[in-house]
Formats: C-alpha cells, structure tokens, sequence
C-alpha cells in the first residue's frame, strides 16, 4: 500500500546537474535569500550590519527587492503593513545585538496585530553562541532570548545545511493562524563562508489549516438560530482571515447586527443597516451589548479597547471564535472555538438557520443615534469636521495608517475604511511611530492607489528620518502630521488626572520645511483647506508631507462613569 506522503519527486536531469555544478562564489546569505525567494518572496525590507553583510551581498546576486530604511524598528513597522496588506510572510533583514533589539517594539505589534513578519538576523560568530563571553562586537548572551516573549517561534542556525528548513519552518509557523512575527537568528561565519551546498530551487511551507471542531459550531448555529436578540463582534481575526464576505452573509442569515472594533475595521460594511460601526468606547454601545441574549464573537479576545475598557459585562450566552489559543475565554465564560476566523464563519452558515426578525435594523439605528447625540452634546465639531475632510480627500481604495494620536482615536470609532483590509493602526501595542514607515510598506505593496499617514508631531518625530526612504524609493505616501506641539493625549490625560501635565511639551521642527530638506513636497494647511490640501497631496505621483496645526479633544470617556 502506497501513501501520498511515501511518494518522493525524482530530480530532473537539469535538477541533478544545476546541483551537481551549483555556480561559484556563494555563501551561506545566498541560502537566505534563494530559501526566500523559493517561497515566492519578492520583496525584503531591512537594514544592514557588520554581522549581516553575508545577507545583503547575497541580495546582489537575487531577483529579491530590496527596500531599506533608516532605523530598524521603522523598517519593522513597513514590514508589517506589507504583511498586512498582501498576506505574506514580510522578510526583514537584521543585524547583531542593537540592531536586532531596536526592532522589538515593531515585532510587539505585529505580534498584537498578527502580522506575518519574517525576521531574519545575523549572530555572532558561531563560537560565541551559548551564553559566553568573548567579547564579540554586538554580543548577547542570549540574544534570542530578548525575542521569545514577543514574536510566535524561534529558530536558530547553526550550520549552512540549516538555513533552508529553518527559513521554511519560520515561514510556515508565521502564516498559520494567528499570524504574527517569527525570528531567524544565523552567525555572521556561517552566512559569509563560501557554500558547497546547491541553489536552493523550491520551498514548501504551506501554513496548517485551523478548522473548528463540528460538534462546537453545531451547537453554536443552535444558539445563533433560536436567539432572540443576536449580536456580533468582529475583530481583526476576520480582517486577517480574509472572512468579511462570509461575516456579512452570516449577518444577514441571522439578521442580526454587526460591531468592529478599532482592530477589525472594515471587516463589516460601515453603511449597511446592519452596521454599528465602531463606537466601542462608547456606554450605549456596550449596554447595546450586554443586552444581546447570544453574542457572537469572532476573531476577538475583547481585551481592553474591545470592552469599554472591561466594563462590559454580557448577560447572554457568548460564542468566542479565536485563533489565539491563549485568548479563548481569557476575559469572558464562552462557548469557545479554537478556529480561523474564516473557516469557522463558513461553518456556521453551512448550519444555521434563518432568522426572520427584522428588529436588528431598527435597534441599529437606535443605538447609532444615541452615540450620535452623546457626541453632538460635546461640541466636537473640529474633530468629526476633520474625520470628514479626510474620508472625502482620500480615493475609496486607498489604505490609510494612523498613528497614535488624538485624530486615530477618534478614527478608530468613527471613521469609514471603506472596504476590508484598507485602515490599520498600531493599536495592538500601542506603540508611536507606527503610522508613516507603515504606510512606505504598504505603498511597495501596491503602488496603485495612493496611501495616507496620520500622525501627531510627537509620533512624526520617531519615524522622521523616513522621509529620506520615501523619497529615495519615490513611494507614494502622502503623511498628515497634526501638530499640537506635544504628545496631545497625554497632555490631556495628565491634565485631567493631576490639574497639570508634566513631559508632554515639545520643542519641534517646521515640518514643511523639513519635507522639502528631503526632496518631498510640504504644505501647511487648516481645518478649512484641509480636504483640498490632502486631496492635492494625494492625487500627485511621490511623497508628501501635509501639517495641520490644531490641537484637538477626544470625546468624553464612558468606561468611568
């Protein structure tokens, strides 16, 4: 008896004699970079390093393209969005010691977004792995060490036959559900010496699938079927998955209405009747909620942003669909399914039955005008002008990347994406600096349609050095810097807390005359001009950079009431 998996492929004729006589002059970064591009990379993002070279002279010798920035926690961030946008494992070419570390806050939110990052790092030599200390330049005692905690798995080389499966391993465990960051750590002796080993000519690693059990989504359609007051929250789990199109036809099946939350934008219509958008920190949203009798949760783990800061306390059954393990029921008692968010959305429509309440529509629009009328009370009339301008400058497939600050808060909750996968932030960590070297990543992507970054001058200063990649690579981001002078949240924060804010005060640049030191065209514009100044900036080929002086409010919190 023969099984698929005893079957073995026999070399051909032209196989056998490229190994046989593999061309001269290769090393170990040649491994690298042909196992990447065996896997159907085409693109590299990074920064080089002593130890590292091996790697990027090997680039020279490849089809890959290479995109390098300026700091590596920036080259991460564009690592990510390209990961985000194409649904590929994003290569990001590090070196030893600091250059590795300074990725980390980058790799945290690609781990918190499930990101598919694919950093590969050089090490010291290989007599120095092991924790002791000779002194090489960059050493760690344990440098993978710094790593674990953060991104899905760890694989370190050792010798050059390694590098292929450990490259493919990583490749695999980075798009398997959830997806998220992986590291690669290789010594600078084995990527620079010369390789007898042969061209690396293909690669395997296709991610494992993560199905739902049967007997869990039966039951679940069961609940769902005969639910009296269904709800649904979409999380980023259902963006990631590519499972928007399949949550819609659950929704309407089940007639029942639909939130995202700040990571799952797009992943449900924002007009459709069904829609509460995205108002999660907002009281009548969560009593809204709380009040459903089955709640459907998919692609969530309804931490802090997704609870109204955990004050939400459901009263009906929920179902938890979520590929993260470690999430399932870690903030609520559910009927939890360990799932890709996608295949456990066809699952359930495979099963559940029809519901033929139209109530949800009505409630809907009830919920929405109770929001609306808490916003309106609050005379935030800059803040909801500007979200508008943005949405009506900005071409309905373009990608947008917002920071943190005070106008991606309030994008959070009350902007419209405007299609599935197009509105990102650096919400899963929170971490600044995300928006702009985000956006150069998603631009290589897909230089099609022109793509938006919007900072506030605190974060604009920690990916600043950028605008040299921008321009250098002509990408076609335009980056929206409101400039309120400090980190305006905190400032906001502290004030309310203690009467006074301490740190927040900055001393900055004139941003439009820093763009132009650069090569890219700046403008300073108003709360008036600001929708014909971006769509301007926009509608042209290249960077931009376009600065709003404003100092802006957030909406009044609900969670401390």
């Amino acid at each position: 008896m023969t099984h698929d998996h005893d079957l073995v492929l026999k070399p051909t004729a032209a196989q056998t004699e490229a190994a046989l006589n593999p061309p001269p002059g290769r090393n170990g970064g040649d491994l690298v970079v042909e196992t990447l591009a065996g896997l159907g990379t085409t693109t590299v993002f990074g920064l080089p390093g002593q130890h590292a070279l091996g790697m990027f002279d090997a680039l020279r010798r490849s089809d890959l393209r290479y995109i390098g920035l300026r700091v590596e926690n920036n080259a991460g961030f564009a690592a990510d969005a390209y990961g985000r946008v194409t649904g590929e494992a994003a290569p990001l070419l590090l070196s030893t010691g600091p250059g590795a570390l300074t990725s980390l806050a980058a790799l945290q939110e690609a781990a918190a977004a499930s990101a598919p990052v694919l950093a590969i790092s050089s090490q010291v030599p290989t007599a120095g792995l092991g924790g002791g200390r000779h002194g090489y330049l960059h050493e760690l005692p344990d440098q993978q060490a710094s790593f674990r905690g953060v991104v899905k798995s760890v694989h370190t080389v050792r010798t050059q036959s390694q590098i292929p499966s450990a490259i493919e391993a990583a490749w695999k465990s980075a798009l398997t559900a959830p997806h998220g960051p992986v590291w690669v750590e290789i010594p600078q002796d084995v990527l620079l010496a010369e390789t007898p080993i042969p061209v690396v000519t293909g690669g395997d690693a296709f991610p494992d699938e993560l199905p739902p059990r049967p007997e869990l989504t039966a039951l679940a359609a069961h609940l769902l079927s005969n639910a009296e007051r269904p709800a649904i929250i979409a999380g980023g789990g259902v963006v990631r998955a590519d499972g928007a199109g399949k949550l819609r036809a659950l929704a309407e099946r089940l007639r029942a209405p639909v939130v995202t939350t700040y990571g799952g934008k797009g992943a449900f219509p924002w007009t459709h009747p069904l829609s509460l958008q995205s108002w999660m920190e907002d009281r009548h949203m969560t009593d809204f909620l709380e009040d459903a009798d089955v709640l459907l949760v998919v692609g969530s783990g309804l931490g802090e942003l997704s609870s109204n800061y955990h004050t939400f306390k459901p009263r009906g059954r929920v179902i938890q669909v979520e590929a993260d393990l470690g999430k399932l029921e870690s903030n609520h008692p559910a009927l939890g399914i360990h799932a890709d968010a996608r295949l456990a959305l066809q699952a359930l429509l495979e099963t559940v039955g029809e519901r033929e309440d139209e109530s949800g529509v009505e409630r809907v629009r009830g919920v929405l005008d109770r929001v609306e009328d808490r916003i309106a009370s609050q005379e935030l009339t800059l803040e909801q002008g500007l979200l508008r301008s943005i949405r009506a400058a900005l071409p309905p497939r373009s990608l947008s990347f917002w920071d943190m600050t005070i106008l991606s808060y309030w994008a959070w909750a009350g902007f419209d994406p405007r299609g599935t996968n197009t509105m990102h932030s650096a919400q899963g960590a929170g971490g600044l600096g995300y928006a702009f070297p985000a956006a150069l990543g998603a631009a290589v992507a897909d230089p099609t349609y022109p793509v938006l970054a919007v900072s506030g001058d605190g974060g604009a200063l920690y990916g600043i050095a950028e605008l040299a990649t921008a321009r250098q690579y002509d990408l076609n981001v335009t980056w929206l810097i409101v400039d309120d002078g400090g980190y305006g949240i905190l400032r906001e924060y502290m004030t309310d807390a203690f009467g006074e804010a301490t740190g927040t005060e900055l001393a900055r640049p004139d941003y439009v005359a820093l763009a132009e030191s650069f090569g890219v065209p700046g403008v300073r514009t108003s709360a008036e001009t600001l929708e014909t100044d971006l769509a301007k900036a926009l509608g042209e080929a290249g960077p931009s950079v376009v600065v709003l002086p404003a100092v802006l409010r957030m909406f009044a919190a609900t969670h401390l009431e």
